[in-house]
């Protein structure tokens, strides 16, 4: 690529030509401004493998002359790459379809840091935020000044000196490609020395933060750092770019296909974070790809987390956060791979929003493959039966699960209030062909709860890494008051399997104070509690893996079906809260490293109103289900 400078001013009306990334279906056109008689031919992108772009020529000839011209889409009005070399097959069979190649955005900005945004305009969308903030921030004409030059000889433009302003600073930035991140790490460095307290005050660091993503949408990263970690990226081989795109996107739709990590992060780098949550996908990606080299004994691990380091307070995010962030995911590793024979089978997850009492519902459902990605395949809006909710399940398990030897574990998630609904005694009848379903007996099922606070979270945590060595709790009778089962509870802080044996109009409150403390797996008879029962329940979970107690449970509720003679048999109104964060759909899956972030009022000792975790959404439907239904049979 040769770079060409003009000797004088462009011509009046000459402006830089806008560059953008290409698009899938986009037709494209090369130019070759040389004065040829024939001086374009048409092309449609095949496909693109950072550094190159491969196209399909569909009319014109490439003949020498069209190498360094730009490719001009059209429909974008920009240009999407320059063109190098066309495909020599040396003979010209008839059908064949002659192809070239070009290096697209990504290998024009390394090599041209000063290329222009493609638009400049002195009123654009967030630029009077940029600019009250900076007035707000740089309170003494020396700090103006001394930003200024800094920020001029990084982008090599020529200083003002001291006719110099915020609306030089702001004007320097949008002037010049990734010249907001440029312009945020002078503004950082510059805090960071003079006024370290303003990085932390309400208002100050993260409003400007809030302002530059406004003004530039889609960029994070100065040109220097973004270049850092392209080198270190392509030398990654442990990580697939769509999965990784899938494992930080769960939710996204129509994600483009990268062809390496380079574009992979493209397209990251213009997402926000999600709310309440501080790690950008960007950075959280990275992250994601260290801890691959290091599983594969990379030798790049160490280097990535370095930058993520350096990157992070530029992004607002603390050190303690990516920490946590990076042992979460550390700790989730297993869990994330792919599916095996008896690993990870298929989930079929219901939300599910009882209408009081209990008789209808709306609700959501989503399938989790084993691949860290959550599918949202059906939603009911308007209130339906039981009835119609089994017949959209089993309609999920034929069309979007895929069948494993071991069968999909169905999980309904609900509110404290819900937990006693008899979702594992549902069935769905069919037609005259006796073609029938029952969820509990042909399916594990359990139930899950749609609440999590930091506390529950914590407990979960302290109680799931002893789960296979901690001795089993029974709370019968005598446990009902709140502060009794709290107390049995808190003086067995490992315990993660607990037996809940007493009246059924009590069990409500029993269960509740479960999740409270963050117990993993509650089993409950709905309709006896005298001590036979409770010595079977304890002794059918005694021995058992946790993992197995789903199947278990399972296989107890069709010993009591093929046992109609005994209707005392404990299968019979059995019940299973197996509830672990893992695996949770939206809006009931934040990440575990957003709940052990401090409380966003510890002055106080109050909580937040919403806490990290829990969205407006699913605070809303947990309290329009609240007291008057919780002990009472649904």
């Amino acid at each position: 690529m040769a770079v060409l400078e003009l000797d004088g001013d462009a011509p009046i009306g000459a402006e830089p030509a806008p560059f953008l990334t290409p698009r899938d279906g986009n037709e494209v056109v090369a130019l070759w401004a040389s004065g040829h008689a024939l001086p374009t031919l048409r092309a449609m992108p095949r496909v693109s493998a950072h550094p190159w772009i491969a196209l399909d020529v569909l009319g014109g000839r490439v003949v020498d002359g069209f190498s360094g011209g730009p490719l001009w889409d059209r429909a974008r009005q920009a240009v999407v790459g320059l063109v190098v070399a066309a495909h020599e097959t040396g003979t010209d069979q008839p059908g064949s379809i002659p192809s070239m190649y070009a290096i697209g955005l990504s290998s024009i900005e390394a090599e041209l840091p000063t290329l222009p945004p493609v638009d400049v305009p002195a009123g654009g969308r967030g630029r009077q935020q940029l600019l009250t903030t900076l007035e707000a921030l740089l309170r003494s004409r020396r700090h103006i000044r001394e930003c200024e030059e800094l920020l001029s000889a990084r982008l090599h433009r020529r200083s003002a000196g001291a006719a110099t302003d915020v609306e030089r600073l702001v004007g320097l930035a949008m002037g010049v490609r990734r010249g907001v991140p440029e312009l945020l790490t002078v503004v950082y460095d510059q805090l960071a020395e003079h006024r370290p307290n303003a990085l932390t005050e309400p208002g100050g660091w993260e409003a400007l933060l809030r302002a530059a993503r406004v003004v530039s949408p889609h960029e994070r990263l100065t040109q220097g750092r973004r270049r850092n970690l392209d080198a270190l990226l392509a030398r990654c081989r442990s990580t697939d770019p769509s999965a990784l795109l899938r494992r930080v996107l769960p939710y996204a739709d129509e994600l483009p296909v990268p062809c390496a990590l380079t574009d992979a992060m493209d397209v990251l780098e213009g997402f926000d974070p999600p709310s309440g949550q501080p790690m950008p996908p960007l950075l959280q990606a990275v992250v994601h790809v260290a801890e691959h080299e290091r599983a594969a004994g990379g030798e790049l691990a160490d280097d990535l987390d370095a930058w993520v380091r350096s990157a992070a307070p530029r992004h607002g995010v603390t050190a303690s956060a990516v920490d946590q962030f990076r042992a979460d995911t550390w700790t989730a590793r297993p869990a994330t791979t792919a599916p095996g024979p008896g690993v990870a089978p298929p989930r079929v997850q219901v939300e599910l929003l009882p209408v009081g009492p209990g008789q209808r519902f709306t609700f959501q459902i989503w399938v989790w493959s084993g691949d860290g990605r959550h599918e949202m395949v059906l939603a009911q809006d308007t209130e339906v039966t039981s009835h119609q909710v089994v017949e959209a399940i089993r309609q999920v398990l034929r069309t979007s699960v895929r069948e494993d030897p071991e069968t999909a574990l169905v999980e309904f998630f609900v509110a404290p209030a819900w937990l006693r609904l008899e979702v594992d005694t549902w069935d769905f009848p069919g037609g005259a062909d006796g073609d029938g379903f029952h969820p509990g007996l042909a399916r594990r099922v359990v139930l899950r709860s749609s609440e999590r606070t930091r506390e529950t979270y914590a407990g979960w945590k302290r109680r799931s890494s002893t789960l296979s060595t901690s001795p089993r709790l029974l709370l019968d009778q005598r446990c009902t008051d709140p502060l009794v089962a709290q107390a049995r509870l808190e003086i067995s802080p490992q315990t993660g399997i607990v037996v809940v044996c007493c009246d059924r109009q009590q069990q409500g409150r029993v269960l509740r104070q479960c999740i409270q403390a963050g117990v993993h797996t509650v089993l409950w008879h709905r309709e006896a509690h005298d001590a036979q029962i409770a010595a079977d329940l304890l002794s059918l979970v005694e021995e058992c893996d946790p993992a197995h107690i789903p199947e278990a449970i399972r296989l107890e509720r069709n010993k009591a079906i093929a046992d109609p003679d005994c209707p005392t048999h404990h299968g019979r109104w059995l019940s299973l809260l197996h509830d672990g964060p893992d695996y949770r759909p939206p809006p009931l899956a934040p990440d575990p490293w957003t709940l052990t972030r401090p409380a966003s009022r510890p002055d106080t000792g109050l909580p937040p109103s919403h806490p990290p975790g829990s969205s407006e959404l699913s605070a809303y439907r947990t309290d329009a289900t609240a007291n008057p239904v919780e002990e009472k049979a649904p």
